[in-house]
């Protein structure tokens, strides 16, 4: 990276610009490569220019996506009606939103992805701990939404060449034609992704409307083949409100926070390029909690209309699409199923292991390396196996997921906000020996916190009997109860330890400084 010119009003010597902004001089961080590369050194302040609109386009762009439409048919078939359903997406993405915008703070001000805001937490060496925890996480997503994508053309083409495509041969359990797609599927991501942030940016910014016209467009086509929107909002579930329901609800909320629980941990992977506060805070806001509701109430009226015209509701919009009765709307579905899953999955599941496995060892590996490992590590995770069942999906994957991911978002905050007031040592970060040294690079009260977060917030998880890889009465049956409630139990504990634990460090010996 060539070191740009200091604008005028940063004096680059680590004090904010009028902006809230803060650059060092090219100097300040040693360049021997031992934690820093180009993809890890802060962006400079006159590159960081994304505006509320290219926050608000990268949510519209990663919330319209095939998982996303089913999230609303997954808490129907647990038995849900659809006002309950909706109500669970929207209560969950305004609670996640929260912590987005506080770890989302310090990407504006100084320019870093997660895991080097993680080292002012767990050390210049342990903040590997929670970026692995947080690549292997968007390594699997990257699986699932590659298959899934995958899963969308085969269909979709086998609508366009006829039964031959759908009947080849198998090949360890599927069609050749599928594993076909998903192969040409997964190299054109990566193909994307390898050119940078910033087409990344520009692709989101085209992506958002032409996916959110695409999902219209699938609206007028039902309704307009239904004649009305058909019976389905008339259906109650089978829950109702009472203890059935709650027995429900409360894993599915958290559910549904693990559906974006990881980016809470990297949203500064995107932030640090913001051209300031206002740009993060109202492109989030605008983009993520709206964007995720009001998809999953049209996935709700689409299936309606479905319900009308087929006699059966059908969740899955490229089996949907795929009924459609002329090339040219088989086509233009093709085309918005490739971009919206491209547009979450690059964006979501790509970008941050891409950043953490940098991390891992910035003298060897770059962004791109990064991504390409993630790549191959989301063949190897067998997703097909993930999306099996809603059981499987919500409660094991989701929750559990959610729940780790929450007690290091709990260590982040407490971290950036209570301990540090949001001010860092930006060069520090970068620096061995330096105030985030603590011992040999590891913060062991932030190992600490992570691991009793954890397990409180996961040890107790469970399956119904036959359902699920847990026993029906938890691995550690005391922690049973607080499983439902995994993502808010691991954030919550983590951050009150956490800061207990930092409070008290002064006068410990062990600590550099």
């Amino acid at each position: 990276m060539n070191t740009p010119t200091v604008p005028a009003d940063n004096r680059g010597d680590g004090r904010p610009d009028p902006g809230g902004r803060i650059e060092l001089p090219p100097d300040a961080i040693p360049a021997d490569g031992r934690f820093a590369n180009a993809d890890l050194r802060p962006v400079p302040a006159a590159e960081r220019h994304w505006t509320t609109y290219n926050f608000a386009a990268l949510w519209v762009g990663m919330a319209h996506n095939i998982p996303s439409w089913t999230l609303a048919s997954g808490l129907v078939a647990l038995g849900m009606d659809w006002r309950q359903a909706v109500l669970t997406i929207a209560l969950a993405n305004v609670i996640v939103l929260l912590p987005m915008l506080l770890t989302g703070h310090a990407g504006p001000k100084y320019g870093i992805p997660f895991p080097v805001l993680a080292r002012a937490s767990f050390g210049l060496r342990g903040a590997n701990l929670p970026a692995l925890v947080r690549a292997a996480v968007a390594c699997c997503w990257f699986g699932i939404q590659t298959w899934i994508g995958g899963q969308g053309i085969y269909i979709l083409l086998g609508k366009i060449f006829g039964g031959g495509w759908a009947k080849a041969e198998t090949v360890a359990g599927y069609p050749w034609t599928l594993w076909l797609c998903f192969a040409a599927f997964w190299a054109l991501e990566l193909a994307i992704i390898a050119r940078g942030m910033e087409t990344l940016r520009r692709f989101e910014n085209w992506a958002a409307p032409f996916v959110l016209i695409g999902a219209v467009a699938l609206l007028a086509w039902i309704a307009a083949k239904a004649g009305g929107l058909g019976p389905l909002l008339d259906q109650p579930g089978t829950l109702g409100w009472g203890t059935d329901f709650w027995r429900v609800f409360f894993p599915s909320l958290m559910g549904m926070i693990g559906f974006w629980a990881t980016l809470s941990l990297n949203i500064p992977d995107f932030t640090r390029f913001g051209a300031g506060q206002r740009a993060q805070v109202w492109g989030q806001t605008l983009g993520l909690p709206t964007t995720m509701t009001a998809f999953a109430l049209l996935s709700v009226l689409v299936t309606s209309g479905s319900q009308a015209v087929y006699g059966v509701p059908i969740w899955d919009p490229v089996a949907l699409a795929g009924k459609a009765d002329n090339v040219f709307g088989l086509l233009f579905a093709l085309v918005t199923v490739l971009i919206a899953t491209i547009s979450v999955n690059i964006a979501a599941n790509v970008v941050s292991p891409a950043y953490d496995l940098a991390n891992l060892a910035p003298r060897f590996l770059t962004f791109r390396s990064g991504a390409l490992i993630t790549g191959v590590i989301g063949v190897l995770v067998l997703p097909w196996k993930l999306t099996a069942t809603p059981e499987l999906y919500i409660f094991t994957w989701l929750g559990v997921v959610g729940g780790l991911l929450g007690t290091v978002a709990g260590i982040l905050i407490a971290d950036y906000w209570i301990i540090r007031r949001t001010v860092l040592d930006l060069a520090d970060l970068y620096r061995p020996g330096g105030r985030y040294w603590y011992t040999a690079g590891w913060n062991w009260r932030a190992v600490l916190a992570f691991a009793v977060g954890g397990l409180l917030a996961v040890g107790g998880s469970y399956s119904a009997p036959g359902k699920g890889p847990f026993p029906a009465d938890g691995l550690l049956p005391f922690l049973r109860p607080l499983a439902d409630y995994g993502w808010a139990v691991g954030l919550g504990a983590s951050l009150v330890l956490y800061t207990v634990l930092m409070l008290h460090r002064r006068g410990d010996p062990s600590d550099t400084h």
